[in-house]
């Protein structure tokens, strides 16, 4: 292996570890593809393309490792492996709607889930372009230290903004939970849907997602010198483990999940995809 003086590692990188990553990446890509398209729950492309980001990034992290010089696949990882979860939280919002809109009751949730999912989704895509920005001034060769810094604060904002961004997203979700829940004893179309799975569903990989966007805050704020870049198991316990995690919980969403684009609307009841049948149709 080449030597670390000239390296844009401060460490020097684990093979092992980054080849363990992809084929546990490239696995549940390759599991999650096969579901999309089995079930045609196109909803949850975007989550697809985020596991994509996470194969393709430590991929080129174990390419690092023999090329610890070589700017591009530096750059490559850095991006991909940042960028990921914000896929994976564009899926999660639209999924949210989609729960709502499966019981028939949209009146439950404190907004339209019309409205929800494009507020949520719009959001998203401004962390995504924040945060891309960002990692693009720190990716330049002949970035200056202003642009550095610019850099920094741009990734640590975008990781922020997404924060508040999910802890709104929760907040409506439990608002409409607990709403459910009261409406459950007196509405067939609530408790005959397992509104309840998916919502524990969505609470767990949420906080998976916001347990890593919490490391990454620590990390970027920390610095070039602090603890968090200057080590590399941090990146593998609380980004690649966590994500790994929040990839496989959501392989059960395709099973008797909710795919139909004619989700019935305020006072009706749902179309469930049960093992690739939909569910009767009926008057609450």
């Amino acid at each position: 292996m080449a030597t670390n003086k000239a390296s844009f590692y401060p460490y020097s990188p684990s093979k092992a570890a980054a080849i363990i990553s992809v084929i546990t990446f490239a696995v549940l890509l390759a599991t999650h593809v096969f579901k999309l398209f089995k079930t045609r729950t196109w909803f949850a492309i975007p989550f697809v393309i985020g596991a994509i980001f996470e194969t393709l990034g430590y991929l080129a992290r174990a390419y690092g490792f023999s090329h610890p010089t070589d700017l591009n696949p530096y750059v490559a990882q850095a991006l991909l492996i940042l960028l990921a979860p914000l896929l994976f939280a564009a899926s999660i919002y639209m999924f949210l709607g989609r729960i709502i809109r499966a019981t028939g009751h949209s009146e439950l949730s404190v907004i339209r889930p019309s409205w929800l999912t494009k507020i949520f989704l719009l959001g998203d895509v401004f962390c995504f372009l924040i945060q891309a920005a960002g990692a693009g001034l720190l990716a330049k060769s002949d970035a200056t230290s202003s642009q550095k810094d610019l850099g920094k604060y741009s990734i640590l904002a975008g990781l922020i903004l997404q924060l508040l961004l999910f802890g709104f997203f929760v907040f409506v979700a439990a608002i409409f939970h607990m709403r459910a829940h009261k409406a459950e004893g007196t509405t067939k179309a609530v408790s005959r849907f397992q509104w309840r799975k998916y919502l524990f569903m969505l609470y767990g990989t949420s906080g998976l997602i916001t347990v890593r966007n919490l490391f990454r805050v620590a990390e970027y704020a920390m610095g070039e010198d602090g603890y968090l870049l200057a080590h590399e198991w941090p990146l593998y316990i609380f980004d690649a483990l966590l994500m790994a995690i929040a990839l496989a919980i959501f392989v059960t969403w395709y099973v008797g999940d909710i795919v139909s684009d004619n989700i019935p609307g305020r006072g009706e009841d749902m179309y469930v995809m049960m093992a690739g049948h939909q569910s009767r149709r009926t008057q609450v």
